[in-house]
């Protein structure tokens, strides 16, 4: 799993790569974690554009990040979302929150 990460302004965006499973979420969390701290962005993107796979640790980092965009006063956002985790997303109940949902380009 990989990540990039860019700040522009008040938004800090990770663009997230390959599959998110436990060991890789943990991962995650730590680096986008550390960078949010330190940059405290208004908007935190989550692009899930070129992830082929995640399992419910998924769900777990999105939710995570929920909590400390909320925390930092400010907005997630998780776009990119093929078809299929738009569908995982929804199942556990993400679109339920004040988090955004948005569609990749199978839309």
């Amino acid at each position: 799993m990989a990540v990039k990460i860019t700040v522009e302004e008040e938004q800090m965006t990770a663009r997230l790569a390959g599959e998110i499973d436990h060991h890789a979420a943990q991962q995650l969390r730590e680096e986008i974690d550390s960078r949010a701290q330190q940059c405290r962005p208004q908007r935190l993107v989550l692009d899930f554009a070129r992830v082929e796979f995640m399992d419910s640790s998924g769900i777990g980092l999105v939710l995570g990040r929920y909590r400390l965009m909320e925390e930092l006063g400010g907005q997630l956002i998780v776009t990119g979302l093929p078809r299929h985790l738009r569908k995982v997303m929804r199942v556990a109940g993400i679109e339920s929150l004040p988090i955004q949902l948005r569609g990749g380009e199978d839309e």
